[in-house]
Formats: structure tokens, C-alpha cells, sequence
């Protein structure tokens, strides 16, 4: 086990969040966007409104979201090659993505939304473990922005969101049960989980797997309760940042 896992959270209690940023409007282009930071993880989240749906959804006026995810090639210790390049996207990118749309899907009324869909962007730019569950939290900020832009313009006339939306990741390292990993701790943890969850505290998602020894359902639930405890601070912080009314600066 790495040695600098326990100097690193020297500074930091076991259910202590990273430092946690949220940037409203931070491309101003977008129709909804964030800049979300967890420590040194940073993430570019963007909502675009198209007014067409995918064709298995043509003429059941129910809208959709979905998202894409991706790291730039300099987000991380080593240069990453640009999927594009490869002319692929990689399985983990797939998986991620799909993550990200069910996250947000799963708070949204369809009906409401009407006949247009909604694609998420989340692009990382600075990687120190967390990008997946920091993209979902970001993102939710980048869905309700483009949603408030479409209530604004008359298109919709009912927020078709019912709840707030958030991850956060925990692990056991060194038999201790942390809150929201680093790369470091991440990477020599013996159990890594991540978890979604909505603001009416009902679970999502839970990926979660033991990277040495089993865990039990004991630590499982200690788990998913020290990860609720990091969920209810990350909504704090969304909702401060999509109350900001200020103006995007151009």
C-alpha cells in the first residue's frame, strides 16, 4: 500500500469532500455550463438544447438527455491519445458516458421536457481521480442552467426536473472507510465504490468493486451512508451555484 496515502490525508478527516468548486455559465456560448473542481480533479460540463430527438423517440412528444465524456490528452500524468485519432471511443469512455445520461436521466420528466433532447458534454481537463462521479455533479448544474433557459423562452412552461443529482466516490484503504478519492487513494484502495444518489436520497447507481480483500455488507452500508453524508454537501454547493443570477460575462 502506498505510504503517501496516509500523509495526504494528514489535512483531510476521512468524510471530508476535496476542496469543492462549482463555476455557473462558465462557457457562456453554452446553454448550460460548469466548471466543477474536487481537489485537483477538474471537469468542463455543457448542456446543448437540440430540438430533435433520437428516432426511436419520433412523435411520442417525450424528450431526452444524454452525454458524452471525455479526458484532453494532457488531463493526466501522461499524454493521453484523443480518442478521435484511435478512431474509437475506449470501453471505460463508453461506460462512463452512458453513467453520466442514466444519472440524469433518471430526475427528469420526459413528458415535460417535450420533443427535444438535451446533450450533456463533460470534458476533463485535470484528472486526480473522481472524474465520473465529479462529471455527473457538474453536469446536473449544466442540465438545470439549459433547462431555466428553456422555462425563460417560453418552450416549456414546468421544470421537468423532480430532484437534484450528485456522486461522490468511497473506498476502504488501509481498512479505513474514506470519503471521496484521489488518485493515490484510488489507486491502492481495497474497495472502491462509487455511488449516485438523488436529493430525496434514493440510490441511483452503486459501482462498486474490492480490488484486494472482500468487504462486507456491513462496510457496504457504512459505505453508501459516509457517501450520502458527501452527496448532501455536493447538493449544497450545486444549488449555490445555479441560484447565482448573475449575468455570464462575454
Amino acid at each position: 500500500m502506498p505510504k503517501n496515502i496516509t500523509i495526504e490525508r494528514q489535512n483531510r478527516a476521512p468524510n471530508q469532500l476535496r476542496p469543492l468548486h462549482i463555476i455557473p455559465h462558465f462557457l457562456p456560448q453554452a446553454d448550460g455550463s460548469a466548471l466543477i473542481s474536487c481537489g485537483n480533479t477538474k471537469v468542463i460540463c455543457t448542456a446543448t438544447i437540440d430540438e430533435n430527438v433520437p428516432p426511436f423517440l419520433k412523435d411520442s412528444g417525450r424528450g431526452w438527455v444524454t452525454a458524452e465524456y471525455g479526458m484532453l490528452p494532457a488531463s493526466a500524468n501522461s499524454r493521453m491519445r484523443r480518442e478521435a485519432v484511435a478512431g474509437k471511443q475506449s470501453g471505460r469512455t463508453q461506460e462512463i458516458q452512458r453513467l453520466i445520461g442514466r444519472s440524469l436521466r433518471a430526475v427528469i420528466d420526459m413528458e415535460k421536457l417535450g420533443s427535444r433532447q438535451i446533450l450533456i458534454d463533460c470534458d476533463v481537463i485535470q484528472a486526480d481521480g473522481g472524474t465520473r462521479t465529479a462529471s455527473i455533479s457538474g453536469a446536473y448544474v449544466a442540465l438545470c442552467l439549459a433547462i431555466n433557459k428553456l422555462l425563460i423562452s417560453g418552450k416549456i412552461t414546468e421544470n421537468p426536473i423532480r430532484e437534484a443529482v450528485a456522486a461522490i466516490s468511497v473506498g476502504i484503504v488501509n481498512n479505513q472507510l474514506l470519503l471521496d478519492l484521489d488518485y493515490p487513494e484510488d489507486s491502492g484502495c481495497e474497495a472502491d465504490i462509487n455511488i449516485v444518489m438523488s436529493s430525496s436520497h434514493k440510490l441511483i447507481e452503486i459501482q462498486g468493486t474490492a480490488e484486494g480483500s472482500p468487504f462486507t455488507v456491513q462496510q457496504l452500508t457504512e459505505l453508501i451512508a459516509l457517501a450520502q453524508q458527501g452527496i448532501i454537501q455536493i447538493m449544497q454547493e450545486q444549488q449555490k451555484a445555479i441560484e447565482q443570477m448573475h449575468t455570464p460575462s462575454t
